[in-house]
């Protein structure tokens, strides 16, 4: 695992928008007095679908709505490769590259990151449309390899369907989720192979 740290530049403060917040309020009622600390990883999502990482500010703001230590949260977002503790693209690739995704092509995947968003990882593109990085599991282990996109996992993944995946979302496409060949979830390709006869 990397060393995850705070981005060099962060704004002066953070807040949530007025809907936001109203959110967050009803995320922080559903615990017992005392538990409040229990809304803290969906709080820290929708701050990062509000402003697309976590800032340091952020990270404060949060802490002390939940009486918690600045280090308890600070923890969290340096454990979970899904909080980004600087700006990224607004199509963040996370390549798998735990063992299952390696051995079934992650590095040629990498590679497509590579050549087609920035040589390093979780450098921003010029027009902020794209970034990459490599991540542990991502638990899609059965359709490996696989990327997640925000909240979206593509599965199955050659080179060439990730090149068509990065193409659809340069032209503002949202392209389909899930695995990229014939499968339906995590069933064999083709179809189902077994339980398929229907007894009366």
């Amino acid at each position: 695992m990397a060393l995850r740290r705070f981005a060099a530049e962060q704004p002066a403060s953070f807040a949530f928008t007025a809907d936001n917040l109203v959110w967050v309020d009803k995320q922080i009622a559903k615990y017992p007095e005392g538990r409040q600390a229990s809304a803290v990883i969906p709080m820290l999502w929708r701050a990062q679908e509000q402003e697309g990482w976590i800032s340091e500010p952020c990270v404060r703001w949060v802490a002390e709505r939940l009486g918690m230590p600045f280090i308890r949260v600070y923890e969290i977002v340096t454990f979970y490769t899904m909080f980004h503790m600087a700006p990224v693209g607004k199509v963040h690739v996370q390549v798998c590259g735990t063992t299952p995704c390696m051995l079934r092509g992650a590095e040629d995947l990498i590679k497509v990151c590579k050549s087609k968003i920035a040589a390093t990882a979780k450098d921003v593109t010029a027009d902020g449309m794209f970034s990459w990085e490599e991540v542990e599991c991502l638990g899609a282990c059965v359709n490996a390899p696989m990327v997640q996109i925000w909240s979206d996992t593509y599965e199955d993944l050659t080179p060439e369907s990730l090149e068509k995946l990065l193409d659809a979302f340069a032209r503002g496409e949202k392209p389909k989720t899930g695995p990229q060949i014939d499968r339906h979830m995590s069933a064999p390709e083709g179809g189902p192979l077994t339980l398929t006869e229907v007894k009366s």
